[in-house]
């Protein structure tokens, strides 16, 4: 479950779009508005990845790469599983008694 935000959405989209209006750096908009200036500065860098002007993973990429590290630790744990059951299986199975 993730943690609760301690900024609402609206407020830092305001933040955001007050950063690209004005000429102002992201810690005075920060501290105008009452935002912890690193929050303010990664929630910016992400919506300009998000379209296309900052060379970093967009908010979908993020999302996908967290799906498929998840799903390559189950598939790495299906398969430490099935390798267990053949080894106990070709044991059990063995009439000559080797391995």
């Amino acid at each position: 479950m993730p943690r609760p935000r301690k900024y609402p959405p609206e407020l830092l989209e305001r933040a955001a779009r007050m950063v690209s209006e004005s000429e102002r750096p992201i810690a005075h908009v920060a501290r105008d508005l009452g935002i912890n200036w690193e929050v303010l500065r990664k929630y910016v860098r992400q919506l300009e990845a998000d379209s296309g002007t900052r060379p970093q993973l967009t908010t979908t990429e993020r999302e996908e790469l967290k799906r498929l590290r998840a799903e390559n630790v189950e598939l790495r744990r299906a398969n430490a599983i099935l390798r267990d059951a053949s080894v106990y299986f070709a044991t059990r199975l063995d009439p000559t008694g080797r391995g």
